[in-house]
């Protein structure tokens, strides 16, 4: 998800997409990776970043508030 997605939506918007995302990385690592490896690693590396973008603008956000 680039930054620009991120923007564009609403702060309740933001906080449900970042619980969303916490869930899947959450099975990547977890369930699929700990057992079996995956196809693509680099998915857990991107669900990361992810997570990081949405926490940055919610923060963003509380800050100018």
């Amino acid at each position: 998800m680039k930054q620009q997605v991120v923007r564009e939506l609403s702060t309740p918007e933001l906080k449900e997409r970042l619980v969303e995302e916490q869930l899947q990385l959450n099975k990547l690592t977890l369930k699929n990776h700990a057992i079996s490896p995956i196809e693509n690693p680099n998915k857990i590396k991107e669900q990361r970043k992810t997570i990081a973008r949405l926490k940055t603008e919610i923060r963003n956000r509380e800050l100018t508030a």
